[in-house]
């Protein structure tokens, strides 16, 4: 089966609102596209409902920080004892 061009005209403003969020699932435009028309293709109708919560997917400054603190964790000064790490600690606030 060949491959066809499917051209969509859209207001300016609606791209720039709804690029974001497709970019958020990790897709481009022609990907979530076709992805719309597969859905209806398999269902015999139009979905009207994508459940996603973007805010469960770390941006790129939230992405380095987690990255920063698994390196520093994984550098961290280790203690045998309680009483160690609390001289430790002592020690910093002086």
């Amino acid at each position: 089966m060949g491959a066809i061009n499917f051209n969509i005209r859209m207001d300016e403003n609606l791209k720039e609102r709804a690029f974001p969020v497709i970019e958020s699932y990790g897709l481009t435009p022609a990907q979530a596209v076709k992805l719309f028309f597969n859905q209806i293709a398999i269902t015999q109708c139009i979905p009207i409902s994508f459940e996603h919560n973007a805010k469960h997917i770390p941006n790129a400054i939230t992405r380095q920080a987690i990255e920063d603190a698994e390196a520093e964790f994984h550098n961290a000064q280790r203690y045998k004892t309680i009483e160690e790490a609390i001289m430790a600690m002592q020690d910093l606030v002086k």
